[in-house]
Protein backbone atom coordinates (compact mmCIF):
# COMPACT_ATOMS: atom_id res chain seq x y z
CA UNK A 1 0.00 0.00 0.00
CA UNK A 2 1.64 3.65 -1.11
CA UNK A 3 1.51 6.15 1.56
CA UNK A 4 -1.16 8.52 0.21
CA UNK A 5 -3.25 5.36 0.84
CA UNK A 6 -2.28 4.44 3.91
CA UNK A 7 -2.99 8.50 5.16
CA UNK A 8 -6.39 8.76 3.41
CA UNK A 9 -7.43 5.26 5.24
CA UNK A 10 -6.28 6.82 8.80
CA UNK A 11 -7.99 10.19 7.55
CA UNK A 12 -11.21 8.29 6.81
CA UNK A 13 -10.52 6.34 10.48
CA UNK A 14 -10.33 9.83 12.21
CA UNK A 15 -13.16 10.78 10.72
CA UNK A 16 -15.22 7.81 11.29
CA UNK A 17 -14.09 8.63 14.97
CA UNK A 18 -15.95 12.12 15.20
CA UNK A 19 -18.61 11.25 12.90
CA UNK A 20 -21.31 13.86 13.05
CA UNK A 21 -18.92 16.18 15.05
CA UNK A 22 -18.87 14.55 18.24
CA UNK A 23 -16.33 11.93 19.69
CA UNK A 24 -17.60 8.39 19.61
CA UNK A 25 -16.72 5.50 21.59
CA UNK A 26 -13.24 4.76 20.35
CA UNK A 27 -12.35 8.47 20.36
CA UNK A 28 -13.64 9.36 23.92
CA UNK A 29 -11.47 6.32 25.06
CA UNK A 30 -8.42 7.88 23.48
CA UNK A 31 -8.73 11.17 24.49
CA UNK A 32 -8.85 9.90 28.10
CA UNK A 33 -6.13 8.03 27.54
CA UNK A 34 -4.36 11.24 25.77
CA UNK A 35 -5.45 13.57 28.48
CA UNK A 36 -3.86 11.29 31.24
CA UNK A 37 -0.93 11.06 29.13
CA UNK A 38 -0.28 15.10 28.17
CA UNK A 39 -1.27 16.20 31.90
CA UNK A 40 1.74 13.89 32.67
CA UNK A 41 3.87 15.17 30.24
CA UNK A 42 5.19 11.41 29.31
CA UNK A 43 5.78 10.52 25.92
CA UNK A 44 3.93 13.38 23.89
CA UNK A 45 4.79 16.25 22.00
CA UNK A 46 5.58 19.39 24.04
CA UNK A 47 3.26 21.12 22.49
CA UNK A 48 0.69 18.48 23.66
CA UNK A 49 -1.37 19.55 26.86
CA UNK A 50 -4.85 18.62 28.91
CA UNK A 51 -6.94 21.58 28.95
CA UNK A 52 -9.23 21.26 32.03
CA UNK A 53 -12.77 22.81 31.73
CA UNK A 54 -15.56 23.44 33.87
CA UNK A 55 -18.60 21.33 32.19
CA UNK A 56 -21.61 24.36 31.45
CA UNK A 57 -24.22 21.67 32.59
CA UNK A 58 -22.42 19.21 34.82
CA UNK A 59 -20.42 21.67 36.80
CA UNK A 60 -17.56 18.95 36.91
CA UNK A 61 -14.25 19.48 35.36
CA UNK A 62 -13.51 18.17 31.78
CA UNK A 63 -10.66 17.21 30.39
CA UNK A 64 -9.52 17.17 27.04
CA UNK A 65 -6.30 16.66 25.22
CA UNK A 66 -5.13 19.59 23.16
CA UNK A 67 -2.32 21.13 20.62
CA UNK A 68 -1.02 24.23 21.84
CA UNK A 69 0.05 26.28 18.52
CA UNK A 70 2.95 29.15 19.17
CA UNK A 71 2.23 31.43 16.60
CA UNK A 72 3.86 35.02 16.72
CA UNK A 73 4.78 35.04 20.33
CA UNK A 74 1.40 33.94 21.70
CA UNK A 75 0.23 30.55 22.37
CA UNK A 76 -3.75 29.49 20.88
CA UNK A 77 -5.92 26.59 21.26
CA UNK A 78 -7.84 26.05 18.07
CA UNK A 79 -11.19 23.41 17.92
CA UNK A 80 -10.80 21.09 14.90
CA UNK A 81 -14.34 20.16 15.45
CA UNK A 82 -15.97 23.69 15.04
CA UNK A 83 -18.44 26.36 17.42
CA UNK A 84 -20.03 22.71 18.30
CA UNK A 85 -17.09 20.98 20.49
CA UNK A 86 -18.11 20.66 23.88
CA UNK A 87 -14.68 22.03 25.10
CA UNK A 88 -15.70 24.98 23.15
CA UNK A 89 -18.66 25.62 24.76
CA UNK A 90 -17.67 24.65 28.42
CA UNK A 91 -14.76 27.56 27.80
CA UNK A 92 -17.53 29.98 26.47
CA UNK A 93 -20.14 29.33 29.66
CA UNK A 94 -17.31 29.64 32.23
CA UNK A 95 -15.93 32.69 30.73
CA UNK A 96 -12.95 31.38 29.18
CA UNK A 97 -11.59 30.11 32.47
CA UNK A 98 -9.92 27.09 32.34
CA UNK A 99 -6.88 25.30 33.48
CA UNK A 100 -3.67 24.11 31.34
CA UNK A 101 -1.79 21.33 32.94
CA UNK A 102 1.07 19.54 31.66
CA UNK A 103 3.24 18.29 34.74
CA UNK A 104 1.68 21.13 36.75
CA UNK A 105 -1.72 22.88 36.52
CA UNK A 106 -1.53 26.63 35.03
CA UNK A 107 -4.30 28.77 35.74
CA UNK A 108 -5.67 30.40 32.51
CA UNK A 109 -7.69 32.90 30.58
CA UNK A 110 -8.98 31.83 27.03
CA UNK A 111 -9.88 34.51 25.00
CA UNK A 112 -11.26 33.64 21.74
CA UNK A 113 -9.80 35.29 18.76
CA UNK A 114 -11.78 37.71 16.08
CA UNK A 115 -12.74 35.62 13.00
CA UNK A 116 -10.50 37.82 11.01
CA UNK A 117 -7.66 37.47 12.54
CA UNK A 118 -7.65 33.24 12.83
CA UNK A 119 -6.32 32.55 9.54
CA UNK A 120 -2.93 32.15 10.02
CA UNK A 121 -3.22 30.36 13.72
CA UNK A 122 -5.38 27.99 11.63
CA UNK A 123 -2.20 27.18 9.01
CA UNK A 124 -0.05 26.69 11.89
CA UNK A 125 -2.00 24.81 13.61
CA UNK A 126 -2.42 22.51 10.67
CA UNK A 127 0.94 22.17 10.24
CA UNK A 128 1.89 21.48 13.66
CA UNK A 129 -1.34 18.87 14.50
CA UNK A 130 -1.40 15.86 12.85
CA UNK A 131 -4.52 14.55 14.15
CA UNK A 132 -6.37 17.84 13.17
CA UNK A 133 -5.97 17.03 9.41
CA UNK A 134 -8.97 14.85 8.60
CA UNK A 135 -11.30 17.68 10.43
CA UNK A 136 -9.86 20.35 8.60
CA UNK A 137 -9.85 20.81 4.63
CA UNK A 138 -6.95 22.55 3.41
CA UNK A 139 -3.20 21.63 4.03
CA UNK A 140 -0.49 23.21 5.78
CA UNK A 141 0.91 24.60 2.35
CA UNK A 142 -2.42 26.31 1.72
CA UNK A 143 -2.61 29.95 0.92
CA UNK A 144 -3.70 32.08 3.56
CA UNK A 145 -7.04 33.10 1.87
CA UNK A 146 -8.36 30.02 1.70
CA UNK A 147 -8.07 30.15 5.43
CA UNK A 148 -9.16 33.20 5.71
CA UNK A 149 -12.18 31.63 3.89
CA UNK A 150 -12.74 28.86 6.35
CA UNK A 151 -11.66 30.60 9.79
CA UNK A 152 -15.47 31.63 10.69
CA UNK A 153 -15.82 27.83 11.23
CA UNK A 154 -13.07 26.99 13.68
CA UNK A 155 -12.62 28.70 16.87
CA UNK A 156 -9.07 29.97 17.93
CA UNK A 157 -8.84 30.91 21.64
CA UNK A 158 -5.60 32.89 22.61
CA UNK A 159 -4.42 31.30 25.63
CA UNK A 160 -3.68 34.10 28.52
CA UNK A 161 -2.09 33.21 32.72
CA UNK A 162 -5.45 33.71 34.71
CA UNK A 163 -5.93 37.31 36.39
CA UNK A 164 -6.22 36.67 40.06
CA UNK A 165 -8.44 39.13 40.65
CA UNK A 166 -11.25 37.85 38.82
CA UNK A 167 -13.80 35.41 40.48
CA UNK A 168 -12.81 32.23 40.87
CA UNK A 169 -14.59 29.15 38.88
CA UNK A 170 -11.81 26.31 38.10
CA UNK A 171 -9.09 28.10 38.40
CA UNK A 172 -6.22 25.58 39.83
CA UNK A 173 -7.49 21.83 39.86
CA UNK A 174 -9.27 18.97 41.26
Amino acid sequence: MNRRRVVDWFYGVKRWMYRGGRPGFPARVMNRLSALQYSAGVLSPRRAMTLEVLGRRSGRVVSVPVVVVHHDGGRYLVSMLGDDANWVRNVRAAGGRAVMRRGHAQPVHLLEVATEDRAPVLRRYVAVAPGARPHIPLGGDAPLTEFERIAAHYPVFRITPDDPSRPHGHAGGR
